[in-house]
C-alpha cells in the first residue's frame, strides 16, 4: 500500500481526476456487496476503499461516487435539513474546487444556477485564485468551499473573498480537516519534509491543521457560524453503514444582511 501511495503522490491531481472516470465502474463492480451504502447514489458495497495521505482511514472512499466521509455527511445535511434540492426559487451557487461526487448531480438540478471554480482542476468552469475571485460582490446564494482553506497560505484573504461574493442572507459551507482536541490552529512553514508534513498536518500539501478556533476566525470575517454536529442526528447503524466520521462538525455560515 505504501508503494501505491507513493505512485499516486507523483501523479498530477488533474490527471488522477480524469483517470478516475473510467476506473470507477471497474472498482464498483469488484467491491459490490451489502455492508456499506453510499447515500449519494444509493449503491451498496462489501467495503469502501481506504484513503489518506498520512494515516490511512479504512472504508473511507466510496468506489461509485468517490465520496469521502465529509461528502456523505454534507449530502445528508443538504438533503434532510435544507431546501437545497427542493427550493422552487432559483439559487445561484458557487462551488470552489468541485468534488466529483457532487458535480454532475448539482449541474443537472433545475433549481440551481451552478458555477464551479478552481485554479487547477480540469472539471471546474472558471479558473481562478480563491484569494482573487472574478465575481461581483453579493453574487451567490450558496457557496461551497470544502477542504480547500487548509491549502491556502493566506486563508484570511480567501475567507474575505468567500464573504464578499456571498449574498446577504446567503449560506456558505466551508468544511476543513480539523483537530477538535486543539484549541488553536497550528502551522509551521519551517517543516519542509513531505513525510513529516503528512504526519503533522494530515497531508503533505496542507499548510496548517485547524483547531477549534476556526469557527471564531470565520466569525471575525463577518460570518454568522453554526457549528453543527450532524452525526448526532444519525443513528449508530446508519453512521456505520454510510461510513461517516462521528463527531465531525459542519461549519454552516451565513452572511448577515
Amino acid at each position: 500500500m505504501s508503494i501505491f501511495k507513493s505512485i499516486l503522490n507523483t501523479i498530477p491531481r488533474p490527471f488522477l481526476i480524469k483517470a478516475s472516470y473510467w476506473v470507477r465502474p471497474i472498482i464498483s463492480w469488484w467491491l459490490k456487496g451489502d455492508k456499506f451504502t453510499d447515500p449519494i447514489d444509493g449503491k451498496t458495497f462489501r467495503k469502501f476503499l481506504p484513503y489518506g495521505y498520512g494515516i490511512q482511514r479504512e472504508n473511507a472512499l466510496s468506489p461509485s461516487t468517490l465520496s469521502l466521509e465529509r461528502h456523505r455527511l454534507l449530502w445528508l445535511f443538504l438533503q434532510n435539513d435544507t431546501s437545497f434540492f427542493t427550493s422552487e426559487k432559483k439559487q445561484k451557487v458557487l462551488h470552489i474546487a468541485p468534488e466529483q461526487c457532487f458535480l454532475d448531480i448539482f449541474r443537472k438540478q433545475q433549481n440551481l444556477d451552478y458555477i464551479t471554480s478552481d485554479l487547477e482542476s480540469p472539471i471546474a468552469d472558471v479558473k481562478a485564485d480563491i484569494c482573487d475571485l472574478p465575481f461581483e460582490n453579493n453574487s451567490f446564494d450558496i457557496v461551497f468551499c470544502n477542504h480547500v482553506l487548509e491549502h491556502i497560505p493566506n486563508d484570511t484573504k480567501a475567507m474575505q473573498e468567500l464573504y464578499r461574493v456571498l449574498k446577504p442572507n446567503g449560506m456558505g459551507i466551508f468544511q476543513i480537516p480539523q483537530d477538535l482536541s486543539r484549541e488553536y490552529t497550528f502551522e509551521d512553514d519551517t517543516i519542509t519534509d513531505e513525510k513529516e508534513r503528512a504526519e503533522i498536518f494530515g497531508q503533505y500539501d496542507h499548510v496548517r491543521v485547524y483547531g477549534r478556533d476556526y469557527f471564531n476566525k470565520l466569525r471575525s470575517i463577518g460570518f454568522s457560524v453554526k457549528e453543527i454536529d450532524y452525526t448526532k442526528k444519525i443513528t449508530p447503524e446508519k453512521l456505520a453503514r454510510f461510513a461517516l466520521m462521528k463527531g465531525e462538525i459542519l461549519p454552516v455560515c451565513y452572511k448577515q444582511p
